[in-house]
């Protein structure tokens, strides 16, 4: 199971999405917005390509979209997957924080994965057993001016994940090597 992973597209009414984004989700099994989506229109150009849930960012205050969820946990060949928007960045924090922020966000649950966004810094970290993953921005990576970013995927398979993070590009995307 392949999963396209995507958050802080910040993409007004009358924005659109860079074309890659869609050409490299296509055939995903899922996809997976953390946030600041901004967009309802962005919501149904995304669920065209594949299911979708949304974890809705503080961007998204005021919105009332039923798909944008404050938080949500999903469960994919047995592998249990949170997602919310503003989550500290395991990179700079403690593992015991990182945790107790699951378990505070998270208290019926012990996730596999968390994947999380409003850094607009892709990342992959590993956590105690624990895989967070933040796709970075499509659209305004590293918080500096509009230009291609980042994007990710989770792959599932025989109760194994992977993640991978894609860097977009003009002619489509490319593997960022983590």
């Amino acid at each position: 199971m392949r999963i396209g992973l995507i958050s802080d597209t910040h993409i007004s009414k009358r924005g659109e999405l860079w074309p890659q984004v869609f050409d490299v989700f296509d055939g995903v099994d899922a996809i997976l917005h953390a946030g600041d989506v901004w967009s309802p229109a962005l919501l149904d150009e995304l669920e065209a390509v594949a299911p979708l849930r949304v974890a809705r960012g503080n961007g998204d205050l005021g919105q009332d979209d039923a798909r944008l969820e404050d938080q949500c946990a999903m469960t994919f060949e047995g592998l249990t997957v949170a997602m919310l928007h503003d989550f500290p960045s395991p990179a700079y924090r403690p593992a015991e924080l990182i945790l107790d922020r699951v378990r505070l966000r998270f208290p019926d649950i012990s996730p596999d994965v968390v994947v999380y966004g409003h850094t607009h810094i892709e990342a992959i970290d590993h956590v105690n057993g624990l895989l967070c993953v933040n796709p970075g921005s499509p659209t305004l990576p590293h918080n500096k001016s509009l230009r291609l970013g980042t994007i990710g995927f989770l792959n599932l398979e025989g109760g194994v994940i992977d993640a991978e993070l894609w860097q977009l590009t003009e002619g489509g995307a490319e593997r960022i090597r983590v």
